[in-house]
């Protein structure tokens, strides 16, 4: 059945004809007023004269996916630094239902770290319509494993030194802090990130399990694309896969594009963790929404070819995976429904960085940031805060 939409010019409106997923199973109506979720019910609606209806036709609505890992997208990199690139990447993320994300950052040098965080501070604050909200921040290096660098430029990974570390969490965006935890100089830096309420995730790591389970003790809460520049899972030393997979403490990330990740480890992460624990992230970088070619990417370059984006010397760096795609495929590796994976691309994420009590799960008196798929699970419309920031054949 085609999706036909009315009234979709304010954000005080009545949502009918939706399957709407929500923790407290599948409602038929939503109310939003003032661009927050103000009702909703199994049965039928009571509907005035005067009540703006917006129809949905039938689609499925979940709640806005949230990416916290995304270094950028159409040609944007969040290190370029500059409010349009954050601006291009917030539109190209709201046209395949992300409602919020996370900044995510490159191992670069001090300056250039600090004008990237300045930069979502300012952008944060003064923000731009027609995108996707964001949160926060994500400092994903330098505070690494040299042996575990992936596409991380080695040349600046670095222990965290107080000096610098402490100036970065002071700007106040910080929301995830990307840390190899058997680094003995990075082992305060957990203790900082916990006490101001900062997840801390375990990245580009050559841990021991023993280690792994050290800095969970400690605070740490997730793990960074979880398999990727990461020591693997063996029957006697378990490492930082095995680790993180058997603890029900973390949260694990995954990127499902089919090519960081073959599909039966993706099955075996959600065997393990389960919608409350599994995380799904883009990871995605310039080369994003972008035709096959070569990109920058920090001060080198990577090529885009056939879906995977790699440096020259072959290494992964980064993907061009899309949220709304990434969910596609995990339903496809698990065979488990929509409803039941729906928690990987929104209520999980919100937990992990603490904004569930807005955002996450369409809930009465949560942000209205919902997403409209059709039968084949792609994007028909995105609505934040109510109001609707892309809606497909359109210029919404």
């Amino acid at each position: 059945m085609p999706i036909i939409f009315e009234s979709i010019l304010e954000t005080n409106m009545l949502i009918i004809d939706g399957r709407f997923l929500t923790p407290h199973g599948v409602m038929r109506w939503v109310s939003v007023r003032d661009g927050v979720i103000a009702g909703m019910g199994a049965g039928e609606p009571l509907v005035s004269a005067d009540t703006p209806i917006l129809a949905a036709g039938g689609a499925t609505i979940v709640p806005g996916f949230i990416d916290l890992h995304i270094h950028g997208a159409a040609g944007h990199d969040v290190m370029d630094a500059t409010p349009d690139a954050l601006h291009g990447i917030a539109r190209f993320l709201a046209a395949h239902g992300v409602t919020s994300f996370v900044a995510t950052t490159l191992t670069n040098p001090r300056d250039a770290l600090q004008r990237a965080l300045d930069n979502v501070r300012a952008y944060r604050d003064s923000p731009r319509s027609g995108g996707a909200t964001l949160l926060g921040a994500r400092l994903e290096g330098p505070y690494l494993n040299v042996e575990k660098c992936g596409a991380q430029n080695p040349a600046f990974i670095r222990t965290a030194d107080p000096d610098e570390a402490i100036a970065f969490l002071d700007i106040g965006v910080l929301r995830i802090v990307d840390i190899a935890p058997e680094i003995a100089a990075n082992s305060w830096l957990i203790d900082e990130c916990v006490r101001r309420g900062i997840t801390v995730s375990m990245a580009h790591t050559s841990a021991t399990a023993d280690q792994v389970m050290a800095a969970i003790a400690r605070g740490a809460s997730q793990s960074t694309h979880t398999y990727n520049a990461q020591t693997p899972l063996h029957h006697r030393e378990p490492g930082v896969v095995g680790a993180v997979l058997a603890t029900p403490a973390v949260r694990c990330e995954l990127i499902a594009d089919g090519v960081h990740v073959h599909p039966l480890a993706m099955r075996i992460a959600w065997m393990c963790k389960g919608a409350d624990g599994l995380i799904l992230i883009s990871d995605a970088v310039r080369a994003a929404g972008m035709p096959d070619g070569e990109y920058q990417f920090d001060d080198r370059a990577v090529v885009l070819h056939d879906g995977a984006v790699r440096l020259t010397d072959g290494t992964l760096a980064g993907s061009t995976l899309t949220m709304d795609r990434a969910l596609r495929s995990l339903i496809a590796v698990t065979g488990e429904p929509l409803d039941a994976l729906w928690r990987t691309t929104s209520l999980t994420p919100a937990r992990a960085i603490g904004i569930e009590a807005r955002k996450g799960s369409i809930e009465v008196g949560k942000d209205a940031d919902l997403v409209f798929l059709d039968e084949m699970h792609t994007v028909a419309l995105t609505m934040i805060a109510g109001e609707v920031v892309y809606r497909r054949d359109s210029s919404a």
